[in-house]
């Protein structure tokens, strides 16, 4: 279906579950934004590679581009639900999907079967949404032509959820079932013991680390701490990602502590080869 159509499929869509006139979708120069509210949501695709093989790519990183929107006046209680440290559950549920919508529909053009686009998925989502995660996203990726098995959840792992573990696990576990992959990203001071139990039990398809934030690290184990955690990535069948790499230098400490995938401008800034699709175990 063409692009442009799929935009008005899902603005009609939106507009009748909302009985509204809510039609936040727009084509503009090739690419899809939406409106929520007073700010524009548009796309990022960043091209996921093998180490030891950087022509071969694997995927795209969505990351959510936000801007102001100079179409909208959001009425005061817009603006003070924005301010809300603590908004209502459905309004991230609607947040979240709206943006993985957005991702999908800039990723079609970009898409290959054997390809897989890694979508941040926040926390409050799996927590706000209490049976059938990944169900309405279904339909999404259905009416673009493509699978579950093309996307992988990406859920951030952060402390602050500690006491939810078990809660996120089941959500995790509900989008497994219907045949989505799960990533897990860690920063490197949450990889404690109830962190690595949830990846094993979650039996993660791929971890992520920045490179950035470990170069900030002062830990003269990080080598063979790194090796540990893709040492156990491995024993479940998954791969470790090595994220934001801006140097030779990040790039080196992805091959030297077992990261199977990469991300980052070095390997975009250099002269790589045109992409040859790889198909994932």
């Amino acid at each position: 279906m063409p692009l442009l159509q799929l935009v008005e499929y899902f603005n009609d869509r939106l507009e009748q579950e909302h009985n509204s006139g809510f039609r936040p979708f727009v084509l503009r120069d090739g690419r899809v934004e939406a409106s929520f509210g007073p700010i524009r949501l548009a796309s990022q695709l960043n091209p996921v590679r093998e180490t030891l093989r950087s022509a071969r790519r694997v995927g795209h990183m969505a990351q959510l581009q936000i801007s102001a929107n100079p179409a909208s006046s959001p009425p005061p209680a817009a603006v003070d639900a924005l301010l809300n440290p603590e908004p209502p559950p459905q309004s991230i549920v609607n947040f979240d999907r709206l943006s993985r919508a957005v991702h999908m529909l800039n990723y079609l053009p970009e898409a290959h079967l054997d390809e897989i686009l890694f979508l941040d998925v926040d926390p409050r989502h799996i927590l706000g949404v209490k049976t059938d995660h990944g169900a309405y996203f279904e339909e999404v990726i259905v009416k673009c032509g493509l699978q579950t098995g093309n996307v992988a959840i990406v859920l951030t792992v952060n402390r602050i959820y500690a006491r939810y573990y078990q809660t996120l696990l089941k959500g995790l576990q509900n989008y497994q079932a219907r045949g989505y992959r799960v990533a897990l990203k860690f920063d490197y001071p949450t990889l404690d013991r109830a962190a690595l139990d949830l990846l094993a039990r979650a039996a993660a398809d791929f971890v992520c680390l920045s490179a950035g934030e470990l170069e900030r690290i002062r830990d003269s184990r990080l080598l063979e701490k790194l090796r540990q955690l893709n040492g156990l990535v491995d024993s479940i069948g998954g791969r470790g990602i090595l994220l934001d790499i801006a140097d030779k230098q990040n790039a080196a400490l992805a091959r030297q502590t077992g990261f199977g995938l990469v991300q980052g401008e070095h390997f975009e800034a250099t002269d790589v080869p045109a992409p040859v699709y790889a198909r994932l175990a």
